[in-house]
C-alpha cells in the first residue's frame, strides 16, 4: 500500500476571516438598534424621554398622609448592661385612612413596645436588624389597623446607647 505523501513544506490552509467580521458588524448593528430603541421610547414605554413640547410632567402624588407616632424609649438587655433604643417614626396611610389610624395609636404604639422589648440585644448588632423590624413592625400595624389602611411604615430615628 502505498500512501499518498504530501509535501511537508506546505504551510496550512488558513482560516477565513470573514465570519468574524460579519459576526462583528451584526453585533454592532444590533446594538446600535436596542440603544437606539431603548432611547427613543420604542422599549419599555417610555413617552418621550427628552421633554419634548406637551409633556405634562410627572405623575400625580397618590392619596397619602402621614401619622407620625409618638417617640418610643425602649430598654433593652437586663442587668447592668442596660440600653436603650430610641425609636420614632410616621405611618404612611392611605389619604382617606388617616382619622382611623389615628384612632388606633394607643393600639400600634403597644405593638411597637412589646416588640422592641422583645428582641435579643444582640440582634441590634447586625446591619441588617433595622430592615428586618422594620417589616416586621409594619406587618404587626397592618394587622391592628386592617388590610388596606396602612402603606408604610417609616423609621426617623433610631438611636441605641
Amino acid at each position: 500500500m502505498a500512501e499518498a505523501e504530501q509535501p511537508q513544506d506546505a504551510a496550512p490552509k488558513k482560516k477565513s476571516k470573514k465570519p468574524l467580521i460579519i459576526g462583528l458588524v451584526l453585533a454592532l448593528a444590533l446594538g446600535g438598534g436596542g440603544f437606539y430603541a431603548t432611547w427613543s421610547g420604542l422599549i419599555l414605554g417610555a413617552s418621550d424621554p427628552h421633554g419634548a413640547e406637551g409633556e405634562t410632567g410627572a405623575a400625580p402624588l397618590p392619596d397619602i398622609s402621614f401619622v407620625p407616632v409618638e417617640p418610643l424609649v425602649v430598654s433593652i438587655g437586663p442587668g447592668e448592661a442596660n440600653r436603650h433604643l430610641r425609636f420614632t417614626s410616621q405611618i404612611e396611610v392611605n389619604g382617606t385612612h388617616g382619622d382611623e389610624v389615628t384612632l388606633l395609636l394607643p393600639r400600634i404604639v403597644d405593638v411597637m413596645n412589646s416588640y422592641l422589648r422583645a428582641i435579643d440585644p444582640a440582634e441590634f448588632d447586625d446591619p441588617a436588624a433595622m430592615m428586618r423590624m422594620r417589616a416586621q413592625l409594619l406587618r404587626r400595624i397592618q394587622i391592628v389597623t386592617g388590610e388596606g389602611r396602612v402603606r408604610d411604615l417609616l423609621v426617623t430615628e433610631f438611636v441605641l446607647n
